[in-house]
């Protein structure tokens, strides 16, 4: 169904916005956040109406027909969206609480525009909101989390899918060690040594610290250089190799984000002018595998370059033609993996982002890219256009691609998946030898390193995880190139060990 018709009341676009940072803890639970920035999305929508047009934000609050939360890791509800509807004073028939995902906003605010373009409703909210800083400031204090309406039992972590038996063996289920690998591979199949992707880095992410230190919602506030960024020190220690803490997403925020979908017809009722008016012109899913060793080509992403292009074909545009870019960046490998599968310059005078991303402006956990949408809405109300924004779930497996313009056409999307990978078999346990297809060290909160992990080419096929635990062999990972290099694994217990 065309879902941006120019003149087709059915038509949704995006009309409230509102953002929202934390900056003294302790600080609200993510209810009061939730609340605080539905309201003020509200009062975006309406703002320059005369007073009480429509009912005002109270009016077109109460009017949504979908309350929609993104999922939360600071504390979880017994119903998030249903108390967050009735602090609002909204009745909705349709109420969604999101999986955990990178994606989860893109997805909720898909299946938003769909409903509207349907006829089945004129108004949906989705909302996100962390509260981790302050969680980290009660844990520092001694004190224990008393927030509201607490899950009673406490429900299973929200994953989609859980991670592999065989990743849980090898403690692989933290991103910062899962990207690290996928980066030693996207490296060494570029012929890069570890200095120039260290220095390429650093290029490539400095500039958006500097769209961080003027963007008010941002966490961290300051223009860094390349080299502060990639060089290693006290305060800025390894905890994935090759990523140092400045160039990771920071998880501990509290920060919020909302959005306001309605149909052309009501937003024409209510009077909101065009001009506040955004339209999600074309947008798409797709999944890459699950596993990293499961991975054909661990360093690169072929759904990414799905995803991308079913967006652009859905949108009727080109990369050439947007005014603007946000392009997921929780790690290094995120961004470079979809300036390859988009055809983007790392370095595109555009920027990369418009909110500082997620090392900078804040990584929200699943909620970042409700951050960046509200962002992108401000920048093409300054400056009509097309605007590109993208997000990325799990272990740069799930991706989505959004275009959203001051102009209505295109013909939307859904969120079944444009791409899959078969997935390269792996191995539980392996004796014997094996080649080395990406791998990181992991680091501790004192900056020594613990342990190295890899995974590595079995020679009949698949793929096997690896433990290195010997220090000697710990530092040659990080003082030499180990992909392509054989090594012989032992099994030990669940665990594969890695010598050579």
């Amino acid at each position: 169904m065309d879902v941006g018709m120019s003149g087709d009341p059915r038509t949704p676009c995006l009309v409230g916005v509102a953002q929202h940072t934390v900056r003294e803890q302790p600080g609200p639970e993510p209810l009061d956040l939730w609340e605080l920035v539905a309201r003020e999305a509200a009062a975006d929508a309406v703002a320059g109406l005369p007073a009480g047009a429509g009912g005002g934000a109270p009016g077109l609050l109460a009017a949504l027909g979908s309350v929609q939360v993104v999922y939360t890791e600071s504390w979880q509800y017994d119903d998030p969206a249903a108390r967050l509807a009735e602090r609002i004073g909204a009745s909705p028939r349709h109420r969604v609480y999101s999986k955990v995902s990178g994606t989860a906003p893109q997805t909720l605010l898909g299946a938003a525009a769909s409903m509207i373009a349907k006829g089945e409703l004129d108004a949906a909210l989705v909302a996100g909101a962390e509260a981790l800083a302050t969680r980290r400031a009660l844990r520092r204090a001694g004190e224990r989390v008393a927030w509201s309406h607490p899950a009673d039992p406490k429900p299973p972590y929200g994953w989609e899918r859980p991670p592999h038996p065989v990743e849980l063996a090898h403690e692989l289920f933290l991103p910062v060690h899962t990207y690290a690998i996928m980066e030693t591979a996207r490296r060494a199949a570029a012929g890069e040594s570890d200095g120039q992707e260290r220095t390429g880095r650093g290029l490539m992410m400095a500039p958006m610290t500097e769209v961080a230190a003027a963007n008010p919602y941002a966490w961290h506030r300051r223009a860094r250089t390349p080299a502060e960024l990639v060089t290693p020190s006290a305060s800025n220690r390894f905890v994935g190799w090759p990523y140092t803490r400045n160039t990771v997403a920071v998880m501990e925020v509290d920060q919020a984000a909302a959005a306001i979908l309605v149909s052309d017809g009501f937003a024409d009722r209510l009077g909101i002018p065009r001009d506040r008016r955004l339209y999600l012109r074309g947008w798409a899913y797709a999944e890459d595998t699950w596993e990293v060793a499961a991975r054909p080509e661990p360093g690169s992403s072929p759904a990414m370059a799905a995803a991308a292009r079913a967006a652009f074909e859905r949108a009727g545009t080109g990369l050439d033609e947007m005014s603007a870019l946000d392009v997921y960046s929780c790690f290094a490998v995120a961004l470079r993996a979809a300036c390859a599968a988009t055809g983007l310059d790392p370095l595109d005078a555009r920027g990369l982002t418009v909110t500082g991303g997620l090392p900078y402006a804040g990584g929200p956990a699943s909620d970042y890219v409700l951050h960046s949408t509200a962002a992108m809405a401000a920048r093409l109300r300054a400056a009509p256009g097309h605007g590109l924004v993208t997000g990325v779930g799990m272990h740069l497996t799930k991706h989505t691609y959004a275009v959203w313009s001051t102009e209505p056409g295109g013909v939307g999307g859904d969120a079944a998946p444009v791409h899959t990978a078969e997935p390269v078999p792996i191995a539980a346990s392996y004796e014997g030898i094996a080649t080395v297809a990406g791998y990181t060290v992991a680091h501790g909160r004192d900056g020594a390193a613990e342990r190295g992990v890899l995974v590595a080419d079995l020679p009949g096929g698949g793929r096997a995880y690896a433990h290195v635990r010997h220090p000697d062999l710990i530092a040659e990972a990080e003082a030499r190139e180990l992909v392509g290099v054989d090594v012989h694994l032992t099994p030990d217990g669940q665990v594969n060990v890695a010598t050579w």
